[in-house]
């Protein structure tokens, strides 16, 4: 993930090469359905569930720095280095791999983040098991660099293979799981080749030069993730994020970061992917950015298509501002990402909401706050969400529209001025035979005005209401 502090998310928005990729990642024609029933049967449970859980987590979380992007020799924001070493990238990089020295995460519980999680709403979840840096937060044996290794202090706590932990955990709690994996490994001498100083992101050196180095390369990656999906029981989704690692190929001009990619660097996604489903029948594939049969839906990054797409899709954002932990996060209001999941699911969307742990194991307060928040409205009107379709027109002004075939909802998404329903509202579908507001037993009279109706709404249902993040009509 790119780190997004509020100032560059502005400006990444504001800017051409921002609407080209946000563009870029609302097209469909180049979607491929799964062929395989079980994956196909494996989508549409995820399309129904809706809201999930990402953690990105890392030694990184101790300086409270954005996560592996300080190590990449770019002249972009998210990628600046800070600290006494900050000027010279070989002695920043050795420092910044000796933090595997001092990563002693003692309040590690993910029993309190899954049963928070479960109380939010939320129904899967993805776990960072390794970033672009390279350490992985799971025993592999591939590598020393882990958090199971002798030279991390967490390595003698009982718990210390954090992934198997955080999988068992959001099982118990009835979680569709998933690791998130970084093709790219800037630590690994086979992606970049100590001989070169890398110049960005990217291999830093030609593949088709050394095809043993990058052949080499890919047999670390492919039997990492055959670890993955072989040592952590059942697993759901494999989300695979470091979308330049990708076949030269596959390309995508439009956006500017992809131009930029100066080798092929074809990972071989059809060993992988076919490895993986061996070993998890029906397992989601989730090659983001890389367009066609292994990017099982497409994931937008901290930002919503301004439309309904037909496609299974996913936006992926953060509860505050960054996707790491940093000490004072700035995080959304509750009303902001309840509208935020309601208007995703009306476009067809899944919501990814993201929450970073710090360096002791421990999230934010606030973050079970916000969670707790969100789980109270779903409590009451989590059937306009769960197991709903899109329904025509989708987003209109401040209302969106779904259904699950027996009843339609029309959530109306009020302004930051808006504190309670007024005493009539106009609704912009008509039912056929029952009104009412969910949280509410009260019936509503209501009159046709068109192909529209005004509804009544009682004293004591816009008290009874109040401050709620969006209101939900049903129809039936």
């Amino acid at each position: 993930m790119k780190h997004t502090y509020l100032g560059l998310a502005i400006a990444l928005f504001l800017s051409l090469d921002g609407f080209c990729q946000q563009h870029s990642e609302q097209k469909h024609d180049k979607y491929v359905w799964p062929a395989d029933e079980l994956v196909k049967k494996k989508l549409a449970h995820w399309q129904d569930v809706k809201f999930g859980l990402l953690m990105h987590w890392g030694t990184y979380s101790q300086r409270g720095i954005v996560e592996s992007w300080s190590l990449c020799p770019e002249d972009e924001g998210w990628c600046e280095r800070k600290g006494p070493t900050a000027d010279n990238w070989y002695d920043y990089k050795k420092g910044y791999e000796m933090l595997q020295t001092t990563f002693n995460p003692v309040k590690f519980n993910p029993n309190r983040w899954a049963e928070a999680a479960q109380k939010a709403g939320m129904k899967y979840v993805i776990f960072t098991t390794k970033h672009h840096d390279g350490f992985c937060m799971f025993d592999t044996k591939q590598t020393d660099y882990k958090i199971t290794s002798s030279k991390s202090p967490f390595s003698s706590n009982p718990r210390s293979n954090v992934t198997n932990e955080i999988l068992q955990a959001f099982r118990g709690q009835n979680f569709m799981v998933g690791t998130y994996f970084s093709k790219p490994d800037w630590h690994n001498e086979h992606y970049w080749k100590p001989y070169f100083p890398p110049k960005d992101r990217n291999v830093n050196y030609n593949p088709k030069k050394y095809p043993d180095e990058w052949a080499k390369f890919k047999d670390f990656t492919y039997n990492q993730i055959q670890e993955l999906m072989t040592d952590y029981g059942p697993v759901d989704i494999l989300w695979l994020d470091g979308g330049w690692v990708r076949p030269f190929s596959s390309i995508d001009s439009s956006v500017s970061w992809q131009r930029t990619i100066p080798f092929d660097q074809d990972i071989d996604m059809a060993r992988i992917a076919g490895m993986a489903r061996q070993k998890q029948p029906g397992l989601l594939v989730v090659d983001r950015t890389v367009s066609g049969e292994f990017e099982n839906y497409v994931t937008p990054e901290q930002q919503i298509p301004d439309h309904y797409m037909p496609i299974p899709w996913e936006t992926c954002l953060t509860m505050g501002d960054s996707w790491s932990y940093v000490p004072k996060e700035n995080f959304k209001s509750a009303r902001r990402l309840v509208q935020t999941l309601v208007d995703v699911v009306a476009k067809n969307g899944n919501m990814l909401l993201n929450i970073a742990p710090g360096p002791d194991g421990e999230w934010h307060e606030e973050a079970y706050q916000r969670l707790a928040q969100i789980g109270n409205w779903l409590q009451v009107n989590g059937e306009s969400i769960y197991n709903t379709k899109p329904l025509a027109p989708y987003r209109q002004e401040k209302w969106a529209f779904t259904s699950n075939g027996k009843a339609t909802y029309a959530s109306y998404l009020p302004s930051e001025a808006e504190s309670q329903l007024p005493a009539e509202i106009t609704l912009p579908v008509v039912p056929t035979k029952a009104l009412t507001l969910l949280g509410s037993n009260q019936p509503l009279k209501w009159k046709k005005s068109g192909s529209s109706v005004v509804v009544t709404i009682p004293a004591k249902v816009q008290q009874q209401l109040a401050g709620q993040p969006a209101w939900v009509f049903k129809l039936t």
